[in-house]
């Protein structure tokens, strides 16, 4: 067992109350339209049976979320009719009392008590230098990186959304594998899948980690598979822990005939390629390309702009795009892709799974696979990848490189969520605020090899400055505003998706070159 975080952790509980205080200073800041669907979601619940859940379409933001999601709403709900009854009338669409707003906003401020105690059970698996200053010991830096990650402050707290709480439940089934108690980590895991189906993504993860690691107890000394040491009992324990809890997810839909109701919701294929044109995905810069072909196309006259597809041309952000030049994409080529862009990671870990640490490092990768090649990926998705590399960016320089790469172009990608003159100097400060810790902690904390980043890197990172007071400043000024409104958007993407493509070919490189021998400061 790693030695603990240091006996006075008082400044673990200062920084949590001092983001919790921001936060709420946050309350009466924009809120997006997922505002009303979590109101719609608690009015739903609340006010018609199990039965008719997933069928209930007064408002267009029907539930999509798993069943416990559900059962949480219906749970919040009794509290939420306290503050005011009306928002739980399924008729009153885009409902937002003070009161209401109110409520909506405490109750992500409370639930994030989970991530919380997360965050502090991933702080207990690192090895520290007793005699280390407070600022440059990993367990600190990592507090900071996760509870003041500017990514969930400003989904959460500003555009609104519960993913501090979800992503408490999966940090929690991380730091559960690192502490061996691999039962605990599983059963974690199925609760989150039945809370929010995105984390699909790093499924695979999970099951060739705790089969290879977990139901073969042994491995040979060159670290490959010794057969014989499998473990028929320990699969069959996983199994019946994940099995049990789908069936009191699932359970009652199944009884009640309505799994392919629930699941056509869960998994709604018709939408299209892109959940939004700017998500930073190898997507957005295939439709670039595809967009510059057509427009050459025209110029050279080699296509006919009349037969072109109108939102081609002209509509820039819709979720339904049809290419072209290129051929669309279907769901089934962006499964194909993904599948491909993590079997190595998977194959990986399978023959020489170093541990936790390696399957942490699989599941970044899971993430970020899944994010690139994956079918209507939402642009918040990012931070599947970017917060569990949080753990390894004060483990290792190279993934300290990687994560500066990752986090600094990631957040700046969601900047477009919050698109209101009130909330501009905001999320620059809050993005400068962590930017800069991010910068100069990881740096003292691997300071005795030289700079983090490259001259190359730098120069990416810091071409973010001129592309926000273009998108932000310069273009809404232009005659080009009103003809091309899209065309920030499409800028933000391009270039944040090179970005993050750079980090996904840095962070496949490092799991193949890395040895199996841990680097200086160590998880458990």
């Amino acid at each position: 067992m790693a030695a603990s975080m240091t006996h006075d952790q008082s400044w673990f509980f200062a920084l949590a109350l001092g983001v919790s205080f921001l936060k709420c200073l946050l309350i009466n800041a924009y809120h997006s339209t997922d505002f009303e669907v979590h109101r719609n979601w608690l009015a739903l619940t609340h006010s018609f049976p199990v039965s008719q859940w997933y069928y209930e379409a007064t408002s267009e933001w029907t539930l999509d979320y798993p069943p416990l999601f559900a059962w949480f709403e219906y749970g919040l709900s009794h509290i939420a009719r306290f503050f005011d009854k009306e928002m739980l009338v399924v008729q009153n669409l885009n409902y937002a009392s003070p009161a209401t707003v109110l409520f909506q906003r405490l109750s992500v401020i409370v639930t994030d008590v989970v991530f919380f105690y997360a965050v502090k059970e991933c702080c207990k698996c690192f090895r520290e230098d007793k005699g280390k200053d407070l600022l440059a010991k990993p367990s600190f830096i990592l507090t900071v990186l996760l509870l003041w990650n500017f990514g969930l402050l400003i989904i959460d707290h500003i555009h609104f959304q519960y993913n501090g709480f979800l992503f408490g439940v999966l940090l929690l089934s991380i730091a559960r594998h690192f502490q061996n108690r691999h039962f605990e980590g599983a059963l974690l895991f199925a609760v989150l899948l039945n809370l929010k189906h995105i984390y699909l993504y790093i499924a695979p993860a999970y099951g060739i980690y705790l089969l290879r690691c977990f139901c073969f107890t042994q491995s040979n000394a060159d670290g490959s598979l010794q057969w014989r040491s499998f473990s028929f009992v320990r699969l069959v324990t996983l199994g019946t822990i994940v099995l049990s809890t789908f069936a009191v997810s699932f359970g009652p839909f199944i009884a009640l005939g309505q799994l392919p109701q629930v699941l056509s919701r869960l998994f709604p294929f018709k939408r299209g390629l892109c959940h939004a044109y700017w998500a930073p995905n190898i997507w957005a810069l295939y439709n670039i390309a595809d967009k510059a072909c057509s427009t050459l196309g025209v110029k050279f006259k080699l296509l006919d702009i009349n037969k072109l597809p109108k939102a081609s041309m002209t509509g820039g952000l819709v979720q339904e795009f049809q290419h072209s030049v290129l051929p669309s994409v279907s769901p089934l080529a962006t499964l194909v892709c993904t599948l491909l862009s993590i079997l190595p990671a998977l194959f990986r870990i399978w023959h020489r799974p170093n541990g936790a640490r390696g399957f942490l490092r699989c599941l970044v990768i899971c993430a970020l696979g899944s994010f690139m090649f994956g079918w209507h990926v939402h642009e918040k998705a990012i931070l599947l990848a970017i917060l569990p590399l949080s753990l390894l960016a004060v483990e290792s320089r190279e993934d300290a490189r990687i994560f500066l790469i990752l986090s600094i172009t990631g957040h700046y990608s969601l900047f477009p969520l919050l698109f209101t003159t009130q909330e501009l100097p905001i999320k620059i400060f809050l993005m400068l605020l962590f930017t800069i810790f991010s910068l100069t902690s990881l740096k003292t904390l691997f300071r005795k090899g030289g700079a983090l980043l490259n001259p190359f890197e730098a120069t990416y990172l810091l071409g973010l400055i001129p592309l926000e007071l273009i998108c932000e400043f310069v273009y809404p000024l232009t005659v080009w505003q009103k003809t091309f409104p899209f065309l920030p958007l499409m800028l933000t993407s391009v270039y944040c998706a090179l970005g993050v493509t750079y980090a996904f070919i840095r962070l496949y490189v490092s799991l193949l070159t890395c040895s199996d021998t841990t680097k200086k400061t160590k998880m458990q």
